[in-house]
């Protein structure tokens, strides 16, 4: 039996969850891959209450894990800088690494995998990327002969909880409480609610499958804390969902990429997918369309993620030097405004004669069209809500429009909501 020998570097809900994974399925690893995985230390500042590493020895100082007989090192303290620093001290001592740290791949992924590339050794990250939700082996493998057009989905578990709890009639602020309490949301939920932790695993699945930078220029990023009640209701009449959507899609010599709410339709297969799940769309060219679904959020779907990285690694061969996950600065970022969509417009208008026409006039004065609009019952203060959807437009125009709206003075609250093509 191949015998596997790891440091662990951090000692949080994670890796805890990893110990003891590999603990409990130790015979089903051992019977399925002839592989017996032998964590030999811990690198942590402090001891976990909620687990006994039983005799592991316990380094109180990560960089010292680096330095022992051990095969590879497990990322797990999270941050950027100081796990930027560990992971080039083990690659620098000749060992593997595997991390679940999207952030330190995003912002540093080319520096990490050329060092990784000069001192023969692996960085497998497929937790990285919704956590046990398997991707990142599937682009880099089961994929690799398709012509990969589009990456698409819900790439954050805390957020799509959110807005599933939000569609069946829950308000953001007591859900968001209820999602930290379960687990889902750290205590500043800034990370996932903003909208920054699924474009960091966008950015990541655009790299391996398009060959752009990490990080990437610039991209647009949107979060999901302007999404309200209503809104729900209304994507429901005109016939889809709102969900936070990420989106890698190639173009010539350049990738569209881009993170924020959008109406898809009902009928998608992803426009179902609740709690903490993960929902991936992968647009190919020999096989069309797939999907992956599966748990985005929880210690042991990441330890999921974790251990397919060690089976992975004990299979490999042993040269390394010419690994994939090389960049090309030729891969350009689309500009935003560039792109063009369909939009969501809500209107809270004084309900006077007329207003309705000026409402189409301004539309049709930015060349826009308008595929349907509706309004509806009176609110407060003599106000009706109007929302309509446009034909599609490009973002510029899109923004234009929103900005007249909001100097209007008949128009008191407008808000907009990118729609996702087909």
């Amino acid at each position: 039996m191949k015998e596997i020998k790891v440091g662990i570097c951090g000692w949080g809900n994670v890796a805890t969850g990893l110990y003891q994974a590999v603990n409990a399925n130790k015979k089903i690893i051992e019977r399925n891959t002839n592989l017996d995985i032998k964590i030999n230390f811990i690198g942590a500042r402090r001891d976990n209450p909620k687990c006994d590493p039983q005799g592991v020895e316990v380094l109180r100082d990560i960089f010292d894990v680096v330095k022992q007989d051990i095969d590879v090192v497990i990322e797990l303290i999270g941050g950027v800088e100081t796990a930027r620093e560990l992971i080039l001290s083990a690659i620098k001592n000749k060992k593997h690494v595997i991390t679940a740290n999207k952030a330190v791949i995003f912002n540093h992924g080319d520096e990490l995998f050329k060092a990784a590339r000069e001192n023969n050794v692996k960085i497998l990250f497929e937790a990285a990327v919704c956590a046990g939700t398997p991707i990142i082996k599937v682009l880099q493998e089961e994929l690799a002969g398709n012509n990969i057009s589009k990456i698409s989905g819900m790439l954050n578990g805390t957020t799509n909880f959110i807005l599933a709890e939000m569609e069946k009639g829950a308000d953001f602020e007591p859900i968001l409480k209820i999602a930290q309490e379960k687990g889902y949301a750290e205590p500043d939920p800034s990370f996932d609610i903003d909208g920054i932790d699924a474009a960091h695993k966008i950015g990541i699945l655009s790299h391996i499958a398009f060959g752009n930078p990490l990080p990437p220029k610039d991209f647009y990023i949107e979060g999901i804390t302007e999404i309200a009640g209503d809104d729900f209701q209304h994507a429901k009449e005109l016939g889809y969902v709102i969900k936070h959507l990420a989106v890698a899609k190639q173009e010539i010599n350049a990738v569209e990429l881009r993170a924020h709410p959008a109406f898809i339709k009902n009928t998608s297969i992803l426009s179902s997918l609740e709690g903490v799940r993960n929902g991936i769309e992968i647009d190919t060219d020999l096989i069309g369309k797939i999907h992956i679904t599966g748990s985005g959020a929880g210690q042991e779907s990441t330890a999921s993620g974790l251990i397919s990285d060690i089976i992975h690694l004990a299979g490999c061969n042993k040269d390394y030097s010419e690994e994939v996950f090389k960049s090309s600065n030729e891969i350009k970022i689309v500009e935003f405004t560039e792109i063009s969509f369909q939009h969501y417009f809500y209107l809270e208008v004084d309900d006077n004669p007329g207003v309705m026409a000026l409402i189409t006039s301004l539309v049709a004065s930015h060349n826009i069209g308008i595929e349907t609009i509706i309004q509806k019952d009176e609110l407060a203060d003599n106000q009706v809500p109007v929302f309509f959807i446009t034909d599609l437009c490009e973002e510029l125009k899109a923004k234009e429009l929103l900005n007249e709206f909001k100097n209007t003075d008949v128009i008191k609250k407008v808000k907009r909501i990118r729609v996702e093509a087909d």
